[in-house]
């Protein structure tokens, strides 16, 4: 409670001014005060502090300083209800009272101008830093008209605030088109927010964005759209009108929009159209043209004569319409996403590799994705390892020939971590280099799904052991192409279900790894004439597996007979391990061995001891 000194006056007629005025007797007046108006305390303050004796010594600096001080902010709090949308509440007894029948609370107000006038020295600066805030408070304003014209849309509050967010640039627009309406004769006594509703109608934008979010456009593309429109909103829809009749759908007709380029809405449709003939009379057929415009929207943003630079420089490479269509429909980007500085200098690295002009045609067309890598980022590195394995030009030829995409991987994540798990289970050097030139495929299979549970199967299932393993995939990098369910764990049961042990079954497969790859259906019929009609041990096929590479009917049998009718027997390695003539020689030189020793000219050992020694291993020859 304040106490109320003797020389206080109960009768005062004003008892504000009781309960305010000092005791010059008090030394803690500023507790005192009262801060319910602070406009009014500052009046009093003022005025009281023309008395020297009844003005506190402590206020002489603070005062001015409180003054300038609350003076900005009555200046801004005037600024702020100036450019108001709505009438704000007003507490009892303030000087800005506000009457219900004043919805843009303007009448009640002081003009803007007074607010501008400053001190003379800070008259410019107070000006410009007045402007600045009453612009942002009108953009601020125009944003809540938008707003307020999205509700009545029937938009919710969450979808029309987040796109709003992403539309400063139409809201500058129709701001700076609301305030040129002042100009015209039958707005000249409106107000700027009724300019600004009537922008915002007469635009159409709210219908729009319905329209464009029922055809499944989000509203950060709607947002970037209509910025992209600079007022001519109508072009939105006639070019997504446009973009349906070429079979664009959902989601990619903003894509398309957005990413075709600045100038897409300033095209008419003839011009667009003319750029789907020319491509469908190329090989893009028609019903394509949607997929190719929604994977590579710049191609809409050239003129007439840039697409023609681009489709004559696939064709002049010897591609043929048929060619050219499927290359432009698997990779769309092929035909626009890059500058023809880039694409000639792509050809040309590509000819590095001792490709002709119609080589690299056929391999883009068979794998445009060339197209989209980088030469310093991505095929000097690989180019760098591939050589540092071992691999000359020519088997880089082969690799790129054979499996293209490997030039589009990443070195770093895909090929170095495979490279490096061949070195460690045992395959030299020297020889990861021929296997990845053998088999290119290779370096495209996953590591952990399906080269490492190969090898794991191989090692665990198959019997292979630790010191062959390596061997095995050197030999047979095809082996880590093969299913497990479907090939490798079928085949090993049929070899098991012969009677072969997994142990031997691994020494086979070390001995000849594409023994897992071959089709039991194509084995039985061998095995069944080694078993019944040739009359041969398990234990032949053991020692030489590649018996399952040769055909029946054109060397097992034909050369069975052979050594039937004369009488005589080899090994398997020795009977088919070898050319027709070297077989020939091979048998005659046996028949004669037989009569020289039924004759009596050398004995029984010796001709034990040929038979066991002669023929080297041609293992490879006559293989199916």
């Amino acid at each position: 409670m304040l106490s109320c000194p003797s020389h206080y006056h109960l009768h005062h007629p004003h008892p504000s001014l009781l309960l305010l005025r000092p005791n010059p007797n008090s030394t803690n007046i500023s507790s005192c005060l009262r801060r319910h108006n602070s406009k009014s305390t500052t009046l009093l303050l003022r005025h009281l502090s023309q008395d020297p004796i009844s003005t506190p010594q402590h206020h002489e600096h603070s005062i001015p300083d409180e003054e300038e001080q609350e003076e900005e902010e009555e200046k801004l709090k005037l600024l702020q209800l100036s450019l108001a949308t709505k009438r704000t509440p007003q507490f009892p007894g303030s000087i800005y009272a506000q009457s219900p029948s004043d919805p843009d609370v303007h009448t009640s107000l002081p003009p803007l101008r007074t607010l501008v006038q400053g001190k003379p020295n800070d008259e410019e600066e107070d000006e410009e830093k007045i402007i600045m805030r009453a612009l942002e408070i009108r953009r601020k304003v125009t944003a809540e008209i938008f707003k307020e014209a999205m509700r009545k849309g029937k938009f919710g509050i969450t979808y029309t605030t987040n796109l709003t967010n992403r539309l400063g640039p139409f809201i500058d627009y129709v701001m700076v088109e609301a305030a040129a309406m002042k100009r015209l004769p039958e707005f000249s006594e409106s107000t700027f927010n009724f300019r600004a509703k009537t922008v915002i109608q007469d635009s159409n934008v709210v219908p729009l964005i319905r329209w464009l979010k029922h055809n499944s456009v989000s509203y950060p593309k709607i947002g970037k759209l209509i910025c992209m429109s600079r007022g001519k909103i109508e072009s939105i829809r006639r070019v997504v009108e446009w973009l349906k009749w070429i079979r664009v759908k959902g989601e990619f007709l903003g894509v398309a929009l957005t990413k075709a380029g600045e100038n897409i809405l300033e095209r008419n449709n003839e011009e667009l159209d003319e750029i789907v003939e020319y491509l469908e009379c190329n090989g893009v057929r028609r019903d394509w043209i949607g997929y190719v415009v929604s994977r590579c929207p710049p191609l809409l943003s050239y003129s007439m004569e840039e697409v023609r630079a681009r489709v004559q420089f696939y064709l002049d490479m010897g591609m043929n319409e048929k060619d050219f269509g499927t290359m432009v429909f698997d990779y769309p980007r092929v035909l626009g996403q890059f500058t023809m500085e880039e694409m000639n200098q792509k050809v040309t690295y590509l000819k590095e590799f001792g490709l002709c002009t119609e080589e690299v045609g056929k391999l883009l067309a068979f794998k445009p994705h060339l197209m989209g890598c980088s030469i310093e980022e991505t095929w000097k590195p690989l180019v760098k390892y591939l050589y540092y394995l071992g691999i000359s030009r020519d088997g880089m030829k082969r690799m790129l020939i054979v499996k293209p995409i490997i030039f589009c991987v990443d070195l770093e994540t895909t090929i170095v971590p495979k490279v490096r798990f061949f070195q460690d289970i045992g395959v030299r050097e020297d020889a990861v280099g021929n296997m990845l030139v053998k088999f290119p495929s290779l370096l495209t299979y996953s590591l952990y799904r399906k080269i490492r549970p190969v090898v794991i199967f191989l090692m665990t299932k198959a019997g292979v052991s630790e010191k062959d393993i390596g061997k095995v995939i050197a030999l047979g990098p095809e082996l880590l192409g093969c299913s497990i369910v479907k090939k490798l764990e079928f085949n090993v049961k049929y070899f098991l279900s012969l009677g072969i042990r997994v142990q031997q079954l691994g020494e086979m497969i070390a001995d000849f790894p594409m023994l897992l790859r071959y089709n039991p259906d194509i084995l039985r019929p061998k095995y069944r004439y080694l078993r019944r009609t040739m009359v041969r041990p398990l234990q032949d096929l053991i020692e030489f597996p590649r018996f399952f590479s040769y055909s029946l009917d054109g060397r097992i049998i034909p050369r069975h007979k052979v050594l039937v009718e004369r009488q005589i027997n080899l090994k398997l390695r020795y009977m088919l391990a070898s050319t027709d003539e070297e077989f020939e020689k091979k048998v005659d030189a046996m028949v004669e061995r037989r009569r020289r020793f039924e004759a009596g000219l050398v004995d029984d050992d010796s001709l034990s001891d040929s038979l066991a020694t002669e023929g080297p291993d041609l293992s490879g020859s006559g293989a199916i």
